[in-house]
């Protein structure tokens, strides 16, 4: 049996320096544009079933396919919609701490 010499030491990529406003910032911004992702998914959806209703050749059956695969994707779309909702929680309940100084001069 072959034996497999490892490094003792693995160098992991170094993650550029970001203050917590930043971070903040960051995964705020992730939560935006997985929700536009989510709503150009549930747009396509229905444009799927607009094309499907509008073509005079479909049977009831294939009708009825197109309504479940459309169904599945909302439900899809909605279980992502949980997750993207408890991301936001995590964040405004674990990250962000505004500071004493928000811009207002003391009297």
């Amino acid at each position: 049996m072959a034996t497999i010499n490892c490094p003792t030491t693995l160098e992991c990529p170094a993650l550029p320096r970001v203050t917590l406003s930043q971070a903040v910032i960051d995964l705020m911004e992730s939560i935006a544009l997985q929700e536009s992702a989510l709503s150009h998914i549930l747009c396509a959806e229905s444009q799927k079933m607009k094309t499907a209703l509008a073509m005079n050749e479909i049977d009831l059956c294939k009708l009825l396919e197109v309504n479940d695969s459309a169904t599945n994707m909302v439900h899809a779309v909605a279980n992502l919609e949980l997750v993207l909702k408890e991301k936001l929680e995590f964040i405004s309940n674990n990250l962000y701490y505004p500071s004493a100084d928000n811009g207002v001069a003391a009297q």
